[in-house]
């Protein structure tokens, strides 16, 4: 009897760290209340708290390069196709692109239904505040595509650029795919490398609460129900198009493409969307996304292609931002724009916004920076949402999140390179995620299709086929 149920109590194990990892999440939920408390009982202290903030937001992001090159040269090194790689790019691309006019379009309508601008008052400070904020680099097409270029192959891994790193995995992912069965020992080591890299991610993590709390309580202390109440109409409004955007616009998408269920897929990716919550940056959840994607069923290159680029390239929320934003600021000048007029310039901004980080406050400098550009007159008028940015920079932040995640199974259901069945499975809780090691680590895992996954012993025949 006693040899018949020990099987039985075999599973204990992987519930038990399960249970851990969910309490670490209470924890950030509770730290968030405590931390909008402080904020508005102590706002001055509060305002001191940040750097705990952006500290725990660091330690994530010095993780995002290590994670995307070896995801991208896993993924693109054992396929057998190059050809694969560049359709999985292309059909992100385009689909970055029509998304965004999407995107823009709703925040046109909207911003021009509610007008939330008119009758605020410019003040000299607000002037100032709005120019503090042209500071921040914004460069041109040409700019950009040469700053896709790192200065060494080192060098991308220092930089903030996560497309430099994109480059570089390209590069060395197609390079060990050319190099056949002599490149598998590298491949092997790759792999080693980024389950220890998420294996650091996933003890980083533990500091999650105490950033959660001095992030919040930044916002909020800095911020306060002042400026809250003075521009209620312009936050809830954006966050009301965000909402009908995520859910009626990607929810239908995801139902007809891919016949998923876009609460279900949300619900699977609820930790993810906590910590972007807490911390105001979509990019604290960047490397949870691709190990978390590709847990659900879809394949790495699809993953390793579609995540880093949608980060820079399909920023759905951050268009929608500077859409209502600029409408605002322009009603708010007493200077309303025409259509005729309103659309050139966010097709500028359109193209201004690729390649903006996922980060705090990287929307408002681009939309400073591109009305500076387009339209100098109405950069007066951005000190008018500096107070509350941090507050719609949340909903920046989880609108492009969101996008990312839709995209990486929209663009596996196109390409063939996402597995239902799995997929179902996960959903339905049958194979629980591994917040210990953040990747299947070999049993039971799934890779994607089989010519994505990396080869093991004996494998040497599917690499050289490449």
């Amino acid at each position: 009897m006693a040899a018949a149920s020990s099987p039985e109590k075999a599973p204990a194990a992987p519930v038990a760290k399960r249970d851990r990892t969910h309490y670490l999440y209470i924890a950030v939920i509770i730290a968030v209340t405590l931390g909008i408390t402080v904020g508005l009982v102590a706002p001055d202290f509060a305002v001191e708290l940040k750097p705990i903030g952006t500290g725990f937001v660091n330690l994530i992001k010095m993780m995002i390069s290590p994670i995307i090159f070896c995801t991208i040269v896993l993924g693109i090194g054992s396929v057998r196709k190059a050809a694969k790689v560049g359709k999985v790019g292309g059909i992100a691309l385009v689909y970055f692109l029509a998304m965004s006019l999407v995107a823009l379009s709703i925040g046109l309508v909207v911003g021009n239904l509610l007008e939330p601008g008119t009758g605020l008052q410019i003040t000299d400070a607000i002037k100032n505040a709005g120019h503090e904020q042209v500071d921040a680099e914004a460069k041109d097409t040409t700019e950009f595509l040469l700053s896709l270029i790192p200065t060494t192959m080192v060098s991308a891994f220092t930089s903030e650029s996560v497309l430099q790193t994109l480059v570089i995995a390209l590069l060395a992912g197609f390079a060990l795919q050319a190099m056949g069965s002599t490149g598998e020992p590298i491949l092997r080591g790759v792999q080693h490398i980024q389950r220890l890299v998420f294996r650091i991610l996933a003890m980083v993590m533990w500091a999650a609460p105490i950033g959660a709390f001095g992030a919040i309580a930044a916002v909020t202390g800095s911020a306060g129900l002042d400026a809250l109440k003075e521009l209620a109409i312009l936050m809830l409004g954006f966050y009301v198009t965000c909402f009908l955007f995520v859910f009626i616009v990607l929810g239908a998408l995801l139902r007809i493409v891919a016949g998923l269920n876009i609460f279900t897929l949300f619900k699977y990716l609820g930790r993810e969307f906590l910590l972007i919550l807490s911390t105001s940056s979509s990019e604290s959840a960047l490397p949870r996304l691709i190990a978390k994607m590709e847990h659900l069923g879809v394949s790495k290159p699809v993953v390793g292609i579609t995540v880093p680029t949608g980060y820079s390239f399909n920023l759905d929320g951050t268009m929608i931002y500077m859409t209502m934003a600029s409408l605002f600021i322009a009603d708010a000048m007493g200077t309303p724009m025409a259509i005729a007029e309103q659309i050139p310039l966010l097709l500028f901004l359109l193209v201004a916004s690729k390649g903006a980080a996922g980060v705090t406050g990287a929307g408002l400098a681009t939309l400073a920076g591109g009305l500076q550009s387009h339209k100098p007159a109405l950069v007066d008028g951005i000190g008018l949402i500096v107070g509350i940015d941090r507050f719609m920079s949340e909903a920046r932040a989880l609108t492009n999140f969101a996008g990312n995640a839709v995209a990486t199974v929209l663009i596996g259901t196109w390409t063939k390179e996402i597995d239902r069945e799995r997929v179902d499975e996960v959903l339905a809780g049958q194979i629980p995620f591994d917040e210990a090691t953040l990747v299947d680590d070999g049993h039971g895992g799934h890779s994607g299709p089989a010519e994505a996954e990396v080869p093991e012993q004996g494998g040497e025949k599917e690499l050289a086929k490449a």
